[in-house]
C-alpha cells in the first residue's frame, strides 16, 4: 500500500535519512522506534510528503505519492503531527468539521453527507460531550482524541501519528492507543506512528520498523524486535526481556548503564 524506496533526506550538509527501503502492507499497524534524532519524524513528514526526500520516492498504491494531486492524497491519507496548533476559538466541532475540508466543493459548504461524517468521527472517538467545548480548553488526552477524530472525519485509509502519545499521563496514553488500535482492528485503517515508549510500541503494534543512525536497522514482529541484542546495539541499553502470559507480548525492565 505504501512504500518507501531508496529514500534519502537532509538538512544542508546534514543526511537525515539514507536509502531508506520501507513497506507498509494494507491493513498493518506499524510503529517506527529509534533514539532521538534517528530521523523518525522525518520519515513520517517525507512518507506524507510533507518533505521533499532527494532521492528516492514514496509509492501510494503503486504511484508515486508526489505526483498525485494534493486532494487525491489528502482523502487517502491523514497525518497528525507532533503538538498540533489551532485557533483559540475553534469547538471541537469546528476541528472536526475542518477534518472534511478535501470533499468540499467551492463554496466550502458541508453537505448532508459531510455532516454524517462529523458526526460519526466524533462518535467513533467518544467525545460526543466535549463537540461544543473549545479545544483550548480540553485536557491532553481530550485533545489528542479531537485531532484524530479530525483525521478521521478525512475518511482516510492511512494515518500517520508523530508521537500521539506525548506530554500524556499513563492512563490517556493507553487511552489513546487502546483508541488506535480500534481504528486499525475495527475500521481497517492502515496506520503507522512515532513512539518513544518501546514498550507500548510492542504492545499496541504488529509491526516495528527501527531507525539508527537514518537508516533501517531491522523491520520484524515485536517478539523479533524487542530483544537484549536490539536495545543494546541501538538504544545503549541492557535490560531484561519478560513475555506476558496473555498474548506473548514481548516487555522489558532496563538495568542502570554504569
Amino acid at each position: 500500500m505504501l512504500k518507501c524506496k531508496n529514500l534519502s533526506f537532509g538538512y544542508a550538509d546534514s543526511l537525515v535519512l539514507e536509502d531508506i527501503g520501507l513497506e507498509i502492507k494494507k491493513g498493518d499497524l506499524m510503529t517506527i522506534i529509534g533514539i532521538n534524532g534517528s530521523g523518525k519524524s522525518t520519515l513520517l513528514k517525507t512518507m506524507s510528503r510533507i518533505l521533499k526526500p532527494f532521492n528516492g520516492t514514496v509509492y501510494f498504491d503503486g504511484k508515486s505519492i508526489f505526483t498525485l494531486g494534493t486532494g487525491t492524497v489528502a482523502r487517502k491519507l491523514a497525518m497528525l503531527p507532533q503538538s498540533p496548533k489551532i485557533p483559540d476559538d475553534f469547538t471541537v466541532y469546528n476541528l472536526v468539521s475542518f477534518g472534511r475540508h478535501p470533499y468540499l466543493g467551492w463554496n466550502g459548504r458541508m453537505g448532508v453527507e459531510d455532516i454524517k461524517v462529523v458526526d460519526w468521527a466524533i462518535k467513533s472517538t467518544n467525545i460526543e460531550y466535549l463537540q461544543h467545548r473549545l479545544v483550548s480548553t480540553l485536557s491532553g488526552g481530550e485533545r489528542q482524541r479531537a485531532w484524530i477524530a479530525f483525521a478521521l472525519a478525512q475518511k482516510p485509509e492511512v494515518l500517520l501519528l508523530d508521537e500521539p502519545t506525548t506530554f500524556l499521563d499513563i492512563g490517556c496514553q493507553m487511552e489513546i492507543l487502546e483508541l488506535v488500535k480500534s481504528l486499525n482492528k475495527d475500521m481497517g485503517i492502515t496506520i503507522i506512528m512515532v513512539l518513544h515508549d518501546l514498550n507500548m510500541a510492542a504492545r499496541y503494534s504488529n509491526t516495528l520498523a527501527v531507525l539508527k543512525d537514518g537508516k533501517i536497522f531491522k523491520i520484524g514482529t515485536p517478539n523479533e524486535i524487542i530483544t537484549e541484542e536490539v536495545l543494546e546495539e541501538v538504544f545503549d541499553v541492557k535490560a531484561k526481556i519478560f513475555k506476558e502470559s496473555s498474548n506473548n507480548c514481548p516487555y522489558f525492565i532496563p538495568f542502570p548503564n554504569l
